[in-house]
């Protein structure tokens, strides 16, 4: 059987107007309530970036272990992180356009009136976190690439000389993400209130985009089984998907925990803030559990 997906044009219809229904919701949201609509834009481009940073860091995890298992599925998780040069530019046009609706540090004023916000202003500042922007997702895409280009060559010339290089890049790639991530989640997600802040919220942000990405990759897999393709998969994959979806819940789960526990143990103020807003305003409670 090929092992080429072909979506079928009844699929495709359907893919091409949900897009449109959400483009005109996103326009109905910028006509009525512009933050607002920004706030949900940042959102949905921030998680399904996060959704391909995780499937990348995913695969450079099999490439560094040097795992044998997963062997057959990686097209999926290399699929799944060619979305990263899309979300970057989507993530891009929040930085472009919408800062100074989300991020109140961005507004020369309220850094003057503010000594929190002014002893922070040598790094949260618009020009200097368009620079960490661009390098950030810069690394990431040219990473990516670069594990797409050297797992193309490996099938096409074989040998092990390509996945040497991909297990390098790999371990590269981890580094670099690392830092970038961590930084990035703190200028994107948590500079919105810059009176706040989490030693951990990060890290946890980390670990929730490999959680997620992972479920999407077992999802697509199973799925695509399913319709017939992997036709060598077995239980044994299927009992390794589920240990790695066990293991990842755990480690998202306890860093939540720590994260809530911690705050509401200390009880101050300037920490309890994140999550009494979260509990008080009913849209944002969901957001408080997950």
């Amino acid at each position: 059987m090929d092992n080429r997906v072909t979506i079928s044009p009844k699929f495709k219809y359907l893919s091409f107007g949900l897009i449109a229904v959400g483009v005109i919701a996103l326009i109905v949201g910028f006509v009525s309530n512009p933050q607002r609509a920004w706030a949900n834009y940042l959102l949905g481009s921030y998680y399904f970036l996060t959704l391909a940073i995780g499937a990348a860091f995913f695969l450079a995890i099999q490439y560094i272990t040097q795992s044998g298992w997963s062997a057959m599925f990686k097209r999926v998780p290399e699929a799944i992180s060619s979305f990263i040069p899309v979300g970057v530019i989507l993530l891009s046009l929040v930085l472009i356009f919408g800062a100074h609706s989300l991020y109140h540090w961005s507004h020369h004023e309220a850094v003057e009136h503010d000594e929190l916000l002014k002893w922070k202003e040598p790094y949260l500042n618009l020009p200097f976190m368009i620079v960490r922007y661009v390098i950030f997702v810069g690394l990431w895409v040219l990473m990516t690439l670069l594990l797409r280009k050297y797992s193309l060559l490996e099938d096409k010339n074989g040998g092990l000389e390509y996945f040497k290089k991909s297990e390098h890049y790999s371990k590269v790639f981890i580094f670099i993400l690392a830092f970038s991530f961590v930084l990035g989640t703190i200028d994107w997600i948590m500079s919105i209130n810059a009176h706040w802040f989490s030693t951990l919220f990060s890290v946890k942000n980390f670990a929730s985009a490999f959680y997620h990405g992972s479920a999407t990759i077992i999802i697509l897999v199973l799925v695509l089984h399913n319709l017939g393709y992997f036709p060598k998969m077995n239980q044994y994959h299927r009992h390794d998907f589920s240990k790695y979806l066990f293991m990842l819940s755990i480690v998202y789960g306890y860093l939540w925990y720590a994260q809530y526990m911690l705050i509401w143990y200390a009880n101050v103020p300037e920490e309890t803030m994140y999550y009494t807003r979260l509990l008080q305003e009913g849209w944002s409670t969901p957001f408080c559990w997950t």
